[in-house]
């Protein structure tokens, strides 16, 4: 049986079970593993069962041993016999090489600010193990049994969220977490943060003491920053499905012209995201009695209306580009230095850079700050009189009741951060480690952009939402609805009732953003007009409203 991203659910048991190496990995098998919590109300230990397929544990077994043969043989190996960084030239002796890994992680947990969520953390275990699973890394086996086990036992590492500049990788939040792998830092345990020796006790685990270069081989990846972009590209996808929705909805409300997403236009210009939005919206539309021909009432829409298959399109091109460039990553070793044991050589290179990842999260970044910013300005259209012909603010009193008018200003207000969001990280570079690291790609903070921006973009869209629901009933128009935009409509209409008079319209805002982020809005939809395109190289998304893997 699979789950929703073609992971192995065991039917008597309902456990997500994932063997390393015998497939590869997809940002959907991530998603899965990380949002199945081993704590809380509902928590359930061993929902996740990861283990290594058996080429996986011979190749991770093969490279550890060379690396023992190489300290026995008294060879310099970067990062196993000599300091770090900028003090690479530095010799240790051999009595100090576990020494140095446990220094190696102390030294560098030096991250600051709150800790990244539970999940983000499990999705960086998750990523970190399927590195060094392929066995380049020279870890021992033990030691990646137990990153396993801890994942599995949902022992989750304290992790602060700030500190890397993504070149050697995400070295500090990294050392974070491993620190609780030798019984140091903090963990999550059963819902009690503990110190890291006491949640691996209460566990039934035991710490490792390292080998050579194992500190090294825990910490340098990419993991932080790509975690955050599998959680983004998956929820980001399920928003632009979703965004589709709630354009065909305000295109019903406004009256809008449905010639501007006849097929014929679009084969002219063929960007996939905006052939698969087109083709979106002539579904969700289908059967519509409230949308208008070109000329019937207007000659053409605003762009608004008009552009949405180019925008939300464009949008859903950035965010192919990042899944793709995330479905390679998570499955590449990030280590430095890499060890070939076929070759019983150890290789110094540049793996660890996170440009690549980095560049594509910006993208991506940018790419749904406008699918926010052209939802703003629909919203607008429907609350504006002049533009609309409802009346003003979409209350049926406007004067004694201001209806839907600071609902726009919050959407404004967060289009407008998301411009501040959309600046790219990846075009800075601090040099670090004494100018030994002298480019970084500062891609933990493009992730951490990237996820505030689709928080954003999520309220944006739920505002545009209620408002679309409003216009309706204001028209009385819900009996002339789309069969799929009908189904929206009441899935909006169960979550926030109708405006009748001023009321505090936060909780509203966030129960439609509940039902847009959590995919049940556009499940309820694709239960009746089937699933939306996600765009080339996207499978349409599930009926719990996720979108599937690439092929």
């Amino acid at each position: 049986m699979l789950g929703a991203g073609g992971e192995a659910v065991d039917p008597g048991t309902g456990t997500i079970r994932l063997e390393l190496g015998r497939a590869p990995l997809r940002v959907a098998d991530v998603v899965a593993v990380a949002r199945t919590p081993g704590t809380g109300p509902e928590a359930r230990e061993g929902a996740v069962r990861v283990t290594l397929a058996p080429e996986a544990a011979a190749a991770v077994e093969a490279s550890g041993r060379l690396v023992s043969r190489m300290v026995d043989e008294g060879r310099v190996v970067y990062g196993v016999s000599t300091g770090f960084g900028h003090l690479a030239a530095r010799r240790i002796s051999r009595e100090h090489l576990s020494e140095l890994q446990v220094n190696l992680l102390r030294s560098t947990a030096a991250g600051v600010g709150k800790p990244y969520a539970g999940e983000e953390v499990r999705a960086m275990m998750l990523l970190r193990a399927a590195s060094l699973a392929h066995g380049f890394s020279g870890i021992r086996r033990e030691t990646l049994d137990l990153l396993l086990a801890m994942l599995e036992r949902d022992v989750v590492p304290v992790v602060p969220e700030k500190g890397s500049v993504g070149a050697s990788g995400d070295l500090a939040p990294l050392a974070h977490l491993a620190l609780v792998l030798i019984g140091e830092g903090e963990a999550w345990y059963r819902g009690r943060r503990l110190p890291g020796r006491e949640a691996l006790a209460a566990a039934g685990l035991r710490p490792v003491a390292l080998g050579p270069k194992e500190g090294l081989a825990l910490i340098n990846g990419t993991q932080a920053m790509t975690a955050l972009g599998c959680f983004a590209a998956w929820d980001g996808l399920v928003l632009l499905q979703s965004a589709d929705v709630v354009a065909a909805l305000t295109c019903e409300a406004l009256r809008g012209i449905v010639d501007a997403y006849d097929p014929r236009i679009h084969r002219l210009r063929p960007h996939p995201g905006q052939q698969a939005t087109a083709a979106n919206l002539r579904r969700l539309l289908a059967g519509s009695r409230q949308v208008t021909r070109q000329g019937e009432l207007r000659v053409q829409d605003a762009y608004a209306l008009r552009c949405v298959p180019q925008v939300h399109g464009a949008g859903r091109d950035g965010l192919v580009y990042l899944w793709q460039v995330l479905e390679r990553e998570i499955n590449a070793v990030t280590d430095n230095p890499l060890v070939f044991a076929e070759d019983g050589e150890v290789l110094s290179g540049g793996n660890f850079h996170g440009q690549p990842v980095a560049l594509a999260l910006d993208v991506a970044a940018i790419a749904l700050a406008q699918v926010a910013a052209i939802s703003e300005r629909r919203t607008e259209r429907l609350v504006n009189p002049a533009l609309s012909g409802l009346p003003a603010f979409l209350t049926s009193r406007p004067g004694l009741h201001e209806g839907y008018m600071i609902a726009q200003y919050t959407a404004a207000a967060l289009v407008s951060e998301n411009k501040v969001l959309a600046h790219p990280a990846s075009v800075d570079s601090i040099p670090t480690s004494a100018g030994q690291e002298d480019h970084v790609s500062m891609g933990n903070h493009a992730a951490r952009k990237l996820r505030d921006v689709v928080w954003n973009v999520t309220r944006v869209l739920a505002v545009e939402a209620v408002c679309a629901a409003q216009a309706v009933d204001l028209q009385d128009a819900a009996a002339r609805l789309a069969p799929g935009t009908r189904a929206a409509y009441d899935e909006i209409r169960r979550a926030v009732p109708y405006l009748d008079e001023d009321r505090v319209l936060t909780p509203d805002i966030e129960a439609a953003a509940a039902l847009i982020g959590s995919g049940r809005l556009l499940a309820a939809v694709q239960r009746v007009v089937g699933p939306l395109d996600g765009g080339e190289g996207l499978r349409p998304g599930t009926a719990a409203g996720g979108p599937d893997s690439l092929p």
